[in-house]
């Protein structure tokens, strides 16, 4: 752990803090930090976004009490904006939970066209549209720049390159109005945003994170304190829905998720006998590569053209088609399903008080999915709490909100400078674990792939509590 106290940012993680800095306990940094903040502002004492601060620091604490909701932060308002994968969001969001504007800008059509996410064409189409879409969730919540309390912006994981799209905006933002600036853990947010939905929903809790690059089962002790019970060793269900939706000549302009779902409604699910995967292994991993390769193995042996569309395709080939989404998907979700129960077994040992199981990310969206997994937390009289679909797929609020809820302990940098250089190096986090491993959890095969992963978004919040 030693060694993590000494990274170029503990919790300052864009490193705009001097490395002199970096030793001082995190509490303390973040009350100066703050004094420095309030010294700098030309705002009457009675703007929102003063008050907010004025508040907090009368009342900064990590204790678990300071993470629910209070009335001194419903002035807060947050920008967030996402820009790790595939779609360009913002949001404004107010510490009460007001949602205050919502833009998404989709790259459906590319998705279509590459049958994927091609990781350069998602930069371009990113750059585009970042400024038009930050400026139209200002224009929907009618506020400007001036009226934000602080801008929120997801630094990892995902794709770098389109990473950096966000933060540069978001910095730029943060720079131009003197906005203190809130790096966000993609993952996290997809966990927190159940918290601004379900008001009920309190530390610890369980949750499930499916999506297109992630399958994570974690135990929420704290904010930004997480067990990791289970990921994928190789391909994400996302992934897998995804590439069946392709080879099966599927509509992507929606994504294969949606698209899947929609066919396998026509299809018999037990017309094509694929293996659950990873049967023999009594852990909380997830496997979706191999089923991938059965799916193919299914297509190819049924002759179907994935050239052909499905809209195109003959009553018996649909059929065909239909019947392989179907069965395909039946086995997916069953393979989550003996997972979340191995790993409710666990978290129940752990935390004997959890009762909610938040299930987040695109995946989520899928109503099979919601309604398969509700059977599963009803065993265990634990309540399944799921985002609406517009808030389990990528977005601004999950990243706005997630910055409330760390701006409230404190966990935020100060203003960056109103231009960075052009040689400024960008702190992005492609590849971020968010919590640390259960021990009866780690996978001999997963140990093999650890090349370049940051350290986890908990090891480096137990190291800032540690200094404090």
């Amino acid at each position: 752990m030693s060694s993590l106290l000494t990274l170029p940012s503990t919790f300052s993680r864009l490193n705009l803090v001097p490395k002199s800095l970096i030793t001082i306990p995190f509490a303390f940094k973040s009350l100066n930090l703050l004094k420095s903040h309030k010294q700098q502002q030309a705002r009457s004492l009675n703007s929102p976004r003063l008050s907010s601060l004025n508040s907090f620091t009368t009342h900064f604490s990590t204790s678990r009490s300071s993470v629910s909701p209070k009335p001194f932060h419903d002035d807060l308002v947050v920008l967030g904006i996402e820009t790790s994968c595939d779609d360009t969001a913002a949001a404004i969001v107010r510490g009460n939970g007001e949602i205050l504007s919502q833009v998404v800008s989709s790259q459906a059509d590319l998705l279509a066209r590459y049958g994927g996410v091609a990781p350069k064409m998602a930069e371009e189409a990113h750059s585009q549209v970042i400024d038009q879409v930050v400026q139209e969730a200002l224009d929907k919540s009618g506020l400007t720049g001036r009226d934000l309390s602080a801008v929120a912006v997801t630094i990892g994981p995902g794709l770098s390159l389109c990473l950096r799209v966000g933060v540069q905006k978001a910095r730029r933002v943060a720079g131009s109005f003197n906005l203190p600036i809130i790096s966000v853990h993609h993952m996290e947010a997809h966990a927190l945003v159940a918290r601004l939905i379900e008001k009920e929903l309190q530390f610890p809790f369980m949750a499930l994170l499916i999506s297109g690059g992630h399958n994570l089962l974690v135990l929420a002790h704290d904010l930004g304190q997480y067990t990791q019970l289970g990921t994928t060793i190789d391909d994400a269900i996302g992934e897998a829905f995804d590439k069946t939706a392709k080879w099966l000549g599927l509509d992507m302009r929606k994504s294969g998720g949606p698209a899947v779902e929609q066919i396998a409604q026509e299809g018999d699910a037990e017309s094509v006998r694929f293996s659950i995967p990873m049967k023999q292994h009594k852990d909380c991993n997830f496997s979706y590569a191999g089923l991938k390769t059965q799916v193919r193995l299914a297509i190819a042996s049924r002759n179907i053209e994935a050239k052909v569309p499905i809209s195109c395709a003959s009553s018996q080939d649909r059929s065909s088609r239909a019947d392989i989404a179907a069965s395909f998907q039946r086995v997916a979700v069953l393979h989550l399903e003996e997972r979340c129960e191995r790993a409710i077994e666990w978290a129940l040992k752990i935390e004997p008080s959890i009762k909610h199981l938040v299930v987040s990310g695109g995946v989520a969206s899928n109503q099979y999915v919601r309604a398969r997994l509700d059977q599963v937390v009803k065993k265990y009289s634990l309540q399944l709490v799921c985002p609406p679909p517009k808030l389990c797929t990528d977005n601004g609020v999950m990243i706005a909100w997630t910055g409330i809820e760390n701006f409230r302990v404190g966990r935020y940098d100060p203003p960056p400078p109103a231009n960075d250089p052009e040689d400024f190096m960008y702190d992005l986090r492609p590849r971020w674990p968010l919590g640390e491993e259960y021990a009866e959890g780690r996978s001999e095969a997963r140990s093999l792939r650890r090349a370049r992963v940051h350290p986890s978004l908990t090891s480096l919040v137990q190291a800032s509590l540690q200094q404090q």
